[in-house]
């Protein structure tokens, strides 16, 4: 007898639809699971006979082989339990074969409940695109019904699971599920000084420019950092959806919240942590996260070189590309890096009133960290210096929303060119209009400071962002001097 169901993998954030299809044969009361297992899903043998006897229902004592296809692609956690337990339901014949027409997923507990697990978005994808209803638990299925037009049923255990998917009963109501929280964000009128580090935050944030921060302690970089959210456009539909998706792979039941995430890992993160991977199936790092948002890497001089070299590659492509035995994944990493950092181990150096106490040595091995094509992939970089007595005892700066409103006006113009200005081609960069002394400025200072073929389009895409803010269509000298002005000598 047989029987297949359908649950669904993750292969990076894409969904794939996986057939369990399960066959009770002779009475050698065996179970065989195959089709790439790990050993949580080969766990799911006495997971599934104990949640089945507390529902009432026998294990059958029979051969039970149960395939989970493509059997090529590997297949990692506990949410393979329920559909398991549906399919040996549906081929022993001790319930209708009408159990095996949804999308299902569930870890079972020995009671017979079933628990909340990852991927609900991605249920909720495939049920669509199957159109059949989808049942999950809790959260899960609060995560599937973002997904619109998805038939969503929630239950609470097996017995309600079999209920719901005969359509005998309707299921419970589906929970909204909950937003993410977080730390919360600082308004960049709490800065109080720091004129030229505020106007740079600024143009990093309407031109998507990724922008590094250095300075010594106490100079405001952190909280200029954590304002940049603030300023950003909040997020679209599709994109909150996104990166609800990602975050769904990553194993979180929340939903981003309208202003574009942040995070800001800790400086002992590892590789993995950042960029991605873990053993098994890869799951989305910090940078994957951090997608359509802000990723803030303070004490930028303490990372790892491995972990600030793994940066590189996502920076400028836009997504993360993770290869394991078997499997290779791509993950999206659409961000804004912001990066702070201190001028030497102790934070002091060049500062003119607290004296360094840092080695030559010590300086030099600190700065070759922030040298090189990693410092050359940074659009902004900019000295937050000491705040003096005058602006830290002065007026408020101007609010997180009235500086949004100009960034959302320059990337309007933006989106008429059909991309942020750090996305901006050469070639496209060539067709836009400059003023003669604009040019001659540029050439200038390609000659003078030896600024590499990355950095001379990365200042003129700077200094478009400035036009834009300028309300100009053309950019003219001063735009191309602010723009030199943040590039600073490293």
């Amino acid at each position: 007898m047989f029987a297949a169901i359908t649950s669904v993998a993750l292969v990076g954030v894409e969904p794939r639809p996986v057939l369990v299809e399960v066959h009770v044969g002779s009475q050698d009361p065996k179970f065989a699971l195959v089709g790439l297992p790990d050993t949580a899903v080969r766990e799911a043998k006495d997971r599934v006979r104990a949640a089945m006897a507390s529902s009432g229902y026998r294990f059958p004592s029979r051969r039970v082989t149960v395939n989970l296809a493509p059997a090529d692609l590997p297949k990692a956690g506990s949410a393979y339990d329920l559909p398991i337990a549906l399919g040996v339901l549906a081929a022993s014949g001790a319930v209708s074969h009408g159990v095996t027409g949804v999308v299902a997923l569930g870890e079972l507990a020995l009671d017979g409940s079933v628990r909340e697990v990852r991927g609900g978005l991605a249920a909720g994808f495939v049920a669509r695109e199957m159109g059949v209803p989808c049942v999950l638990a809790g959260m899960t299925a609060g995560q599937a019904s973002l997904v619109k037009g998805a038939a969503v049923r929630r239950i609470g255990s097996l017995a309600e699971a079999i209920s719901v998917a005969l359509g005998e009963s309707p299921g419970g109501a589906v929970p909204d599920p909950p937003s993410e929280g977080g730390a919360p964000l600082s308004d960049l009128g709490e800065v109080r000084g720091q004129s030229f580090a505020r106007r740079a935050l600024e143009v990093a944030a309407a031109g998507g420019h990724h922008l590094l921060l250095a300075g010594p302690p106490g100079s405001g970089k952190t909280m200029l950092a954590r304002s940049l959210p603030g300023i950003l456009p909040l997020l679209g539909e599709d994109e909150r959806l996104q990166v609800a998706q990602i975050w769904s792979a990553a194993g979180r039941h929340t939903v981003p919240p309208p202003t574009p995430p942040f995070c800001a890992p800790h400086h002992t993160a590892t590789t993995a942590a950042i960029v991605g991977g873990g053993s098994g199936l890869p799951v989305p790092g910090q940078v994957s996260l951090a997608h359509c948002g802000v990723l803030f890497l303070d004490e930028f001089g303490e990372f790892p070189m491995p972990v600030l070299e793994a940066l590189r590659q996502p920076v400028e492509s836009g997504q993360v590309a993770i290869a394991r035995k078997g499997i290779s994944v791509t993950f999206p990493a659409g961000i804004q890096l912001v990066a702070a950092t201190n001028p030497c181990p102790c934070g002091f150096s060049g500062d003119p009133v607290k004296m360094c106490r840092c080695s030559p040595g010590a300086i030099d091995r600190y700065g070759r960290k922030l040298a090189g094509p990693l410092i050359d992939r940074f659009d902004l970089r900019v000295i937050v210096g000491r705040p003096d007595r005058g602006g830290l005892v002065g007026p408020r700066g101007e609010s997180s929303s009235v500086v949004r409103k100009r960034v959302e006006t320059a990337r309007a113009v933006q989106a008429e060119r059909g991309c942020l200005n750090r996305s901006l081609s050469r070639a496209r960069l060539d067709s836009l209009p400059w003023e003669g002394k604009a040019v001659l400025l540029l050439h200038a200072a390609v000659d003078r400071f030896a600024v590499t073929g990355r950095g001379y389009d990365r200042v003129r895409r700077v200094a478009r962002t400035v036009a834009d803010l300028d309300g100009s269509s053309v950019v003219a000298e001063d735009h191309v001097a602010e723009a030199l002005g943040f590039r600073g000598e490293w």
